[in-house]
């Protein structure tokens, strides 16, 4: 299923984001967009800690990412993020880390798959979910 419902999230550079340069470290991108994905689903009413309680939970598949430029110390930036694959069982994210001049810091793919937390195998993803992710309610 293919959609192109895009969410945005603010983020704030924190000191205990960067190094000793003031340039944000290169892992805390993926705590960003991790955010960023929840807060969307979140604002879809999707509350991951209900779904943990049905013995369900969305775990990283893969992670592509491309670092184009730096955040640094005290800006604010903004994480796009796109569903652009939605298939029984997995989410394929496209996601973006943009600062207030419209750049483009970093690129990632996120693929994320459903599993039953008892037997970490995949399951299929809650209609539900798959309703709020591709607009039909």
């Amino acid at each position: 299923m293919q959609i192109t419902t895009q969410h945005e999230h603010p983020i704030r550079v924190y000191y205990e984001d960067t190094d000793a340069g003031g340039i944000v470290y290169y892992a805390n991108y993926l705590k960003f967009i991790e955010r960023a994905r929840t807060e969307w689903l979140r604002s879809l009413g999707i509350e991951q800690d209900v779904l943990l309680e049905q013995s369900i939970a969305f775990v990283v598949k893969g992670v592509t990412i491309d670092y184009r430029q730096p955040a640094r110390f005290n800006e604010s930036l903004r994480v796009l993020s796109q569903v652009v694959e939605l298939k029984r069982a997995s989410i394929l994210f496209v996601q973006q880390v943009i600062n207030d001049h419209d750049n483009v810091l970093v690129n990632a793919q996120v693929k994320v798959a459903c599993v039953d937390l008892e037997t970490m195998r995949p399951k299929a993803i809650p209609q539900f979910v798959l309703g709020e992710l591709s607009g039909v309610r």
